[in-house]
């Protein structure tokens, strides 16, 4: 115990020697900027550490809105349509079979403004509601003549056309078809996410119930 306790002491000479000369300087100075720096980079890594958090990006919420019009529901449905008109020398009847698919989705440059943030580490995200995406569904090639009785004119059919285009939605565009459709969003917007590197995500729809 004595022989080490001497060790020390005549260790703790020598480096206090070597602190008078010149090359004790340099070697302290050097001693003291490394100590700086360690101190200096293990602030800024902590720092990271404590402030770091995921952020969605501008760049990526661009990325998102450009798929536009994203469907998620697609109904096919077909109608028997008729009419009569009434004359003089008779009746004429016109009734016509139509066919199509009604497409129900959301576009996305519809998002209102802040539909997307983060909220710790959940994204949260509020969709356009879901609509029919495309108005002309009708599809016109596949449309036949059931019964037709006298001459009408493309108006008159046009007419008639226009009256299977509203029994359509009426059938299609019931509120179970558009919960259903808004399940779809939410896994398929959820998968999207996931994709991204989000993990969590809640979502919802403008003027609707939330999805998780």
């Amino acid at each position: 115990m004595k022989n080490i306790l001497h060790f020390i002491i005549n260790l703790l000479r020598s480096i206090y020697k070597l602190l008078k000369t010149r090359i004790g300087f340099v070697i302290s100075f050097f001693v003291i900027v490394v100590v700086c720096l360690i101190w200096l980079f293990r602030g800024c890594s902590s720092k990271v550490q404590t402030e770091g958090r995921i952020e969605i990006t501008p760049v990526q919420i661009s990325k998102i809105q450009s798929i536009g019009q994203w469907e998620f529901l697609a109904i096919s449905d077909e109608e028997l349509i008729d009419t009569i008109r009434h004359g003089f020398f008779g009746d004429d009847e016109l009734a016509r079979i139509y066919y199509g698919t009604l497409r129900l989705g959301i576009d996305l440059n519809e998002t209102e403004e802040g539909w997307i943030k983060m909220d710790k580490d959940t994204v949260v995200a509020k969709l356009p509601p879901i609509k029919l995406l495309d108005e002309h569904f009708i599809d016109e090639a596949l449309t036949k003549a059931f019964y037709e009785k006298g001459k009408w004119s493309e108006e008159e059919k046009a007419t008639l056309t226009l009256r299977a285009s509203e029994t359509m939605k009426a059938r299609c565009l019931t509120l179970t078809n558009i919960r259903s459709a808004e399940q779809n969003a939410s896994l398929q917007f959820n998968n999207l996410l996931r994709s991204m590197g989000f993990k969590f995500s809640r979502i919802r729809f403008a003027n609707t119930s939330t999805h998780k």
